[in-house]
This record gives structure tokens, sequence and C-alpha cells, in this order.
């Protein structure tokens, strides 16, 4: 291991001594480093920090070179302590526009549509049904995938058809209620995990017992979305995390369907996909024309019976 890697080993685990889980930030350090490494370099310099920041394999258009400024910047604070020769980059360097990105609002169609595809491209009947489960339990749940992926055998509870969701984003665990057929589909996935006698207490897991990593699912995901056609037309490519978006506003839209009052059931939701307070679930209920139409309906019909 390279005096920079034990240098970034040291940091990561500082600062999650402190209480931060730097997910985003390893990712991108443990790049950064990887590429000093293979270039021979023994301290961070500026020019490191533009090549990887600046990379032109990355859409300048993205975020992406600002949250690899704003790892970098961290790492070489702390680095510079240690070693005088860091070079730490100025705050400015890159600017990060902000942005809201539409997502992609998969229907129960589209759902479908990728699923089938998933099992189509995969040899493998276990893979492919593993993969197909991962997908179906993001849609019909609306969890983050990290917390999927966490998901050991234990946290399902068949009986109650509850999920018990740990280790989220933000420390605080929480009980996931799905319907019948999803526990019974869930009960089904983890016996097909079973036959493959897993060393790992991991729910989904791969052909060779290891729990599914992300990267992989998420790869998979991509091409089986564009074999189906998904969000073809849409302004952006479609993502993973835009399950969890579909989720939200399809759980928001039926309840204004129903004639409930969406507004007071909104800190349900909040609760149910993990959220610190209701005011981080409103950026997910603002991708579909239909949801102010429903609002300026239910405003119109309050000011009726005030009149």
């Amino acid at each position: 291991m390279s005096a920079l890697s034990e240098a970034l080993r040291d940091y990561l685990g500082l600062r999650r001594a402190l209480g931060h889980k730097l997910a985003e930030h390893e990712r991108q350090l443990t790049r950064f480093v990887a590429r000093l490494d293979a270039a021979g370099a023994d301290f961070v310099t500026m020019a490191g920090t533009l090549a990887f920041v600046l990379d032109p394999d990355l859409d300048p258009a993205s975020t992406t070179p600002a949250k690899r400024l704003m790892a970098v910047r961290g790492f070489t604070r702390w680095l510079s302590a240690i070693d005088p020769r860091t070079e730490v980059p100025p705050a400015g360097l890159v600017s990060r526009r902000p942005s809201r990105r539409v997502p992609c609002l998969f229907s129960d169609q589209d759902v479908a549509a990728v699923v089938r595809a998933t099992r189509a491209s995969t040899p493998s009947a276990f893979r492919a049904e593993t993969l197909a489960s991962l997908i179906v339990l993001l849609a019909v749940t609306g969890m983050r995938v990290g917390e999927a992926l966490r998901l050991d055998c234990c946290d399902l509870d068949r009986d109650q058809a509850v999920i018990k969701v740990r280790d989220t984003k933000f420390g605080k665990g929480r009980d996931v209620a799905v319907a019948a057929s999803a526990a019974a589909a869930l009960a089904a996935c983890r016996r097909r995990r079973d036959s493959k006698q897993p060393a790992t207490t991991r729910l989904f897991v791969s052909l060779a017992g290891t729990p599914v990593i992300y990267s992989n699912f998420a790869h998979t995901f991509r091409q089986a979305v564009s074999a189906a056609g998904v969000g073809a037309d849409g302004p952006a490519r479609p993502r993973v995390h835009d399950l969890r978006h579909s989720f939200a506003v399809r759980t928001l839209v039926g309840w204004y369907r129903a004639g409930l009052d969406a507004e007071a059931l909104l800190p349900r939701l909040s609760t149910y996909l993990g959220h610190r307070e209701p005011r981080f679930t409103y950026r997910y209920l603002t991708a579909t024309p239909e949801l102010p139409g429903h609002a300026a309906a239910r405003l119109e019909a309050a000011q009726e019976t005030t009149r």
C-alpha cells in the first residue's frame, strides 16, 4: 500500500469516527489516489488535482467535477498538515451550478419492460431472478438502492409483511411495510440464494455467493433500460434512483385520485422513504404535471366550500 493510500485510509477513518459517512468522497478519493499511484506521484500537486477534477471524459455540465474538487480539497487540507509538499486546490476552481435534473418517472409498464429485458439479457437464471427481484423491490418500496443491497435475510418478516431497513443514510432504521405478494416474492428470492449456500448473510448475492455490487447492478439496469426503450425520448438517461422518485410521485397521485388529503399524509410518505423531514420529500414531487393539477383542483374545492 502506498503512502497516499495509507493517508487516505487514515483520513476516512478519522472523518467517519466523527460521524461522517463519506461514501461518495471515498469513491472519488480512491480513484484520485489510484491515479496518483499509477503516475508514481509521492504527494498531491495542483497538476494532479486538475487532471482528476477536469477529466475530459467527464461531462463538464454535470456536478461530478465539483464533487471531485470538494472531496480532494477536504483530503488535501488534512494531508497538508502531515506533508507540507501537498498543494491544496482553491475553493473556486470549479463552479457548481445548481441544477434540477428531471427524473424519468417509471410506469408499471416501464418497470415490467425493464424486468423482462433484464431476464432476457442475463444468461444465468439465478442472476436474472436476483436482479429482477431487486428492481421490483426498488419500484414498489421506493427504497434507496444502497439500503436494498445491504438487506440481510433476517431483515425480512414475511408473516408481518415488513422489511427492516438498517444503516440508513441518516443512521435511523425504519420498518417498510410491503404487500403480501411482495413479501412472498422476497421469500422466494431468499430460498434461491440459500440454494447457493453463500457465506454472507445478505439477501441479494452474486453467483459466487458474495453480495451484489452496486456498480454491477447499475450497469445491468442501464443496459436493460436501453433495451426496453424506457425514457428514450427523455431529456436525461434514466437512473436507478428514478425508481424512488417514481414511487413517491405515484403514491401522492394515488392519494389525490382517491380524494385523500395528500398534504396531511405527506409526513407518512416522508417517514416511509426515510427522510428526516417532510420538506426533503417535496423535491421528489415536482417532476410531473399531474401533481400541480391535483393540487389546484383541491385548492379550488376548498375555496368553494368557504364561499
